[in-house]
């Protein structure tokens, strides 16, 4: 809420959402998706909008009084505490994957290092959590590449790039790919994945007609339907998996390999805290290592 309070400060004095948002480094979308969060939360109306402009309402002018004071509060306990990072709460989104990968590591080395900090790790799909960078709810989030371009206000760090395979039941003799693919039964990486998207873009490259049995997100669970016979996948080698499980077989696609990218999202450095900044530069140093690896 103390995001909220300190965007509608902006807001009041700027004048407008778009103003607001190059001030606090959020899109004009983020400031009024917060803005209306506040005002749900508080249950008034604290603005006029009148075409750009945000006038306060009689109610959010009170409200303007209240918010900065309890954000001189909020400043105030920091700035009396003996350990400036004891308050710091770091909110980190990562998909499924990278948190059974490395990113255990990462975080206890970032917990070392900063003993006073909390953190929160907050799982979801690659979409959800640019958004939620994007709308200042999370500090970063470790996702898929999205099909389109970031918002300007927001840095893109490749930390890998993993090769799809076709995953096919370990008992499976053949070895043709594109005749796997064309004859036996198919489970489908979810189109509502970045992931997914980049399995369904290949397909209709390749002109590809699946016999489609099942569609499904979790890729331990595509995994496992492989090896119960249900079909074949096309699925990423992620970090996580430092070998196939003994029950698939997975196929190299040679030429035709294509991969997806999994990097950090994050606003610029110069808008971050200094145990943000700090747990960005490890992932960041982490990625390389690996590369180097």
């Amino acid at each position: 809420m103390i995001r909220e309070l300190k965007t509608f400060v902006c807001v009041a004095r700027e004048g407008t959402f778009a103003a607001a948002g190059e001030r606090v480094g959020l899109t004009q979308a983020a400031v009024s998706a917060q803005m209306k969060r506040l005002e749900e939360a508080l249950g008034v109306s604290l603005f006029e909008r009148q075409g750009r402009s945000a006038r306060l309402t009689a109610l959010g002018r009170q409200t303007l009084e209240r918010a900065q004071e309890l954000i001189r509060l909020y400043e105030g306990l920091a700035s009396s505490s003996l350990n400036p990072t004891a308050t710091t709460l770091v909110v980190i989104g990562a998909i499924a994957s990278v948190q059974r990968a490395w990113l255990p590591r990462v975080m206890a080395r970032f917990h070392r290092r900063f003993p006073g900090c909390r953190s929160r790790v907050v799982p979801g799909l690659s979409m959800d959590l640019i958004n939620q960078v994007d709308a200042g709810e999370m500090d970063m989030a470790v996702v898929i590449r999205p099909p389109f371009s970031l918002p300007s206000d927001l840095n893109w760090t490749l930390l890998a790039r993993e090769p799809f395979r076709l995953v096919v039941p370990a008992s499976e003799q053949g070895g043709d790919w594109r005749e796997l693919l064309s004859t036996q039964p198919f489970v489908r990486y979810d189109r509502a994945s970045f992931g997914g998207r980049r399995v369904d873009r290949f397909l209709r490259d390749m002109h590809f007609g699946v016999k489609e049995v099942c569609e499904v997100d979790e890729l331990d669970a595509i995994l496992q339907l492989v090896a119960n016979h249900v079909g074949v996948a096309l699925v990423p080698e992620t970090a996580s998996l430092r070998r196939w499980p003994a029950s698939v077989r997975a196929i190299d696609l040679g030429e035709h390999t294509f991969h997806r990218d999994i990097g950090l999202v994050h606003r610029a450095t110069g808008q971050l805290s200094e145990p943000v900044h700090a747990l960005v530069q490890a992932i960041s140093a982490l990625s390389r290592a690996r590369e180097r690896a």
